[in-house]
């Protein structure tokens, strides 16, 4: 799976089938285990298959399954320290932006840095920054549809929770940056867990998304 060329192939745009082609292939690899990789259920409420990293580039699937549901303390409302492009490989996808700027006289949320370690823990730390935030309209992306988030635009992202969806997502760390979130004026410190599945359950999940990929490349 090379970054540049995925990379150059959602800058294009078009109906290019490079994405799903290096998606479906990584994807065959896990299953038939000639890659050993297990999924991790992000806090957020969707599963990562961390595919590549490479420095400060990285390349995921993140797979949206019905009743995988976010975990208790994760804000939705969060800045990545990463430039972000996404391409849709089956289903909906919709993010929420949300436009930030100083609280003044009457904040509606708090700023928390999100700080990752080795061991999976996600430590929540709370700022001294006071924002007032207004969520703009959802922009949607379908099956073979790409996006684009910059590193610090805070977001939301949605997809209803009875209809899979999937993303091929490129991550280009930038120094200096930290993963942000928002959360209540009263917010104290938190932890959040990024666990890993066992094989049985990554195998299982991962023949699904390969059907639905296979399916959506007919459609």
């Amino acid at each position: 799976m090379d970054y540049d060329e995925l990379e150059q192939a959602l800058a294009e745009g078009g109906a290019t089938l490079a994405p799903r082609v290096s998606a479906s292939a990584a994807l065959e690899e896990i299953v038939s285990g000639k890659r050993q990789l297990r999924a991790v259920r992000h806090p957020l409420g969707f599963l990562c298959l961390p595919l590549l990293r490479e420095g400060p580039r990285g390349i995921c699937v993140h797979l949206f399954e019905p009743g995988t549901r976010a975990e208790p303390g994760a804000a939705p409302m969060h800045a990545h320290s990463w430039e972000l492009r996404s391409h849709v490989l089956y289903g909906r996808v919709a993010n929420l932006p949300v436009r930030v700027r100083d609280g003044g006289s009457s904040p509606t949320h708090r700023v928390f840095e999100v700080h990752s370690g080795p061991d999976g823990i996600d430590e929540i730390r709370p700022t001294s920054w006071l924002v007032r935030s207004e969520p703009g309209p959802q922009l949607v992306s379908s099956g073979g549809e790409s996006y684009t988030l910059e590193a610090g635009e805070f977001h939301a992202t949605v997809v209803a929770p009875e209809r899979p969806a999937a993303t091929l997502v490129l991550g280009l760390s930038l120094p200096g940056r930290v993963d942000l979130s928002l959360g209540p004026l009263d917010g104290r410190p938190a932890r959040t867990t990024r666990k890993l599945c066992d094989t049985g359950q990554t195998e299982r999940t991962v023949r699904r998304a390969l059907r639905r990929i296979h399916a959506e490349q007919r459609a």
